[in-house]
This record gives C-alpha cells, structure tokens and sequence, in this order.
C-alpha cells in the first residue's frame, strides 16, 4: 500500500475530498516526523509508538573485500507494535 492508496481509502472513508485527506495525511505524517526530530516518543494507542534510538559508532566489513570501515553514529527511528495491532495482524481479533 503506497501514501497515494491511503489517502484515496481515507478520502472513501471519510467522505473528505482527496485534497482534504492528502492534507490530512501529510498532516498526521509532519507531526509525527517533527515530534521524532525533538526525540519525543509518538504514541498511538492500539497501533504501536514511535521512537528515536541512537547508534553508537562502531566497526564494520565490507562484506565484498572484508575490510574494515568505521560507521559513524546516527539517530535511527524505532517503530514497536502495540498488542492489539499484533494481535489483528495475525488475525487473534477483528479488523477495526
């Protein structure tokens, strides 16, 4: 399912126009990426959070010639599911 896809179903949804939903989407979408940037964690109940980790440096290999290659610390974003978002996907309870 790409962005386009939700935006059309929440357009459907909704009864929204598709200019409405995409502005809604995008809306929903800059919040979250905000919030990360300021290393605030993104909760969303019965789906899952959002949150930033940072990776220290360490030492990699090139798995190509073996050879070693430092990778530099980053910020990386978490993504953990929530129970009931687990449990719909693996079809324990209904689709809301």
């Amino acid at each position: 399912m790409t962005k386009i896809d939700i935006i059309n179903r929440v357009a459907d949804k909704t009864g929204l126009s598709k200019q409405d939903a995409d502005l809604s989407v995008e809306t929903i979408i800059n919040l979250i990426k905000d919030a990360l940037a300021k290393n605030e964690e993104v909760i969303l109940r019965r789906f899952g959070s959002f949150q930033t980790r940072v990776k220290n440096p360490r030492i990699g290999r090139n798995p190509k010639t073996g050879e070693e290659a430092e990778i530099t610390a980053r910020t990386v974003v978490r993504f953990k599911a929530g129970k009931r978002f687990k449990q719909a996907v693996n079809g324990e309870i209904p689709l809301e």
